[in-house]
């Protein structure tokens, strides 16, 4: 047999894997070798697992996690599965490149403002937003605003320019919320740092917009945030925090995409079964719905004790508050593995939603 076969050194040479590599692909089940010596331990490989390994050699290189080099290799020949993988992971180097160019922007105008001081301080960065569209954003993410007083650059939201649009950031490390809101205005030679605007400036903004202006203008980026109205003008500090990083947080890579009415989810979760457990370094209890998938697809309120199968547990309150935070009408939920966040968006409001962490479930004595 060996001699139609591989050994494992042969296969690290051709293909520029380690034998500690293959041996561990081996342990992770993604390249396991046909044979294996039950004397020595020493493995032997098929002649066609040399192009699997050159493969996996590449994918290594492009930093393709395991998970997903394990579906492309076990991606059936014709299916297109291996491509689609492969696009999601492009898609998140161009993600995470276009990220890189902006904050090393920002850090440059740091550098000049560090070196410059007199020369290149910032100026207010002024925009014209829609008041209902703002609105409607200052809706969608208020609720998750942090209220901790040790962290204080989560009490309020922010406020982060991006080319045509205004984006709205909140969040409180269990839940963030996203929106967008179309602006108008001079464009900046170098993208603008977000000014986190704190809760009681945001409630007052949101009062406001209901004075009946058509229009907003915001002035953002020199230590304040200052609106305009129609008649009606405000203005306030914004300290300078630094906020966390939201696109480390929201570029998911879901599983499972539920469409579903949303007056339907939120009847389920509020009269269905919860259990109670710890979540947070605070460890404090709270209610929590497990949600899971039925035979044939569709999202359910598991009874307690759940099911066993795909488990996704969430905070009850945080999911009906973000329930109600969104448009009435359809939803669409994007569910990731057991550990992953959960994803609640409104279709045709690509850049309004919010997202929800897991909280991991007591293993089954």
């Amino acid at each position: 047999m060996e001699s139609e076969l591989h050994s494992i050194g042969e296969l690290a040479r051709a293909s520029g894997l380690g034998v500690g590599t293959l041996r561990y692909y081996d342990g992770a089940g993604v390249l396991t070798p046909a044979w294996v010596d039950p004397r020595t331990g020493y493995r032997w490989y098929r002649p066609g697992q040399l192009a699997d390994a050159r493969l996996l050699a590449r994918l290594r290189r492009v930093g393709l996690p395991l998970t997903a080099i394990r579906a492309v290799l076990g991606a059936a020949p014709g299916s297109g599965q291996a491509r689609q993988v492969l696009d999601a992971h492009l898609r998140r180097l161009e993600d995470g490149l276009a990220d890189a160019r902006r904050e090393l922007s920002l850090i440059q105008a740091m550098i000049d403002q560090r070196e410059q001081p007199m020369t290149t301080t910032p100026a207010g960065l002024r925009l014209t937003v829609p008041a209902e569209g703002l609105a409607a954003a200052l809706d969608a993410v208020r609720f998750a605003v942090g209220a901790d007083p040790e962290l204080p650059a989560l009490a309020g939201v922010l406020f982060e320019p991006d080319g045509p649009v205004l984006r709205l950031v909140a969040t409180d490390r269990y839940r963030m919320a996203l929106a967008e809101v179309p602006a108008t205005g001079g464009a900046p030679e170098r993208p603008v740092a977000g000014t986190v605007v704190p809760t009681a400036l945001v409630d007052a903004l949101r009062a406001l917009l209901g004075a009946g202006a058509a229009e907003v203008a915001l002035t953002l980026g020199d230590g304040t945030l200052r609106v305009e109205a129609g008649e009606h003008r405000i203005e306030g500090a914004a300290p300078a925090f630094d906020y966390p990083d939201h696109r480390a947080v929201t570029r998911l890579e879901p599983e499972h995409r539920i469409s579903l009415p949303a007056a339907e989810l939120r009847a389920a979760v509020a009269a269905g079964a919860t259990r109670t457990l710890p979540s947070g370094p605070d460890g404090a209890d709270c209610e929590v719905t497990v949600l899971t998938l039925t035979g044939d697809g569709r999202l359910a309120v598991a009874e307690d004790p759940a099911p066993e199968g795909y488990r996704l547990a969430v905070n009850r309150d945080f999911l009906l508050e973000a329930l109600d935070a969104g448009l009435p009408g359809q939803l669409l939920l994007e569910l990731g593995g057991p550990i992953a966040p959960l994803a609640v968006r409104s279709p045709g409001r690509s850049g309004t939603f919010s997202v929800l962490m897991p909280i991991r479930l007591p293993e089954a004595n």
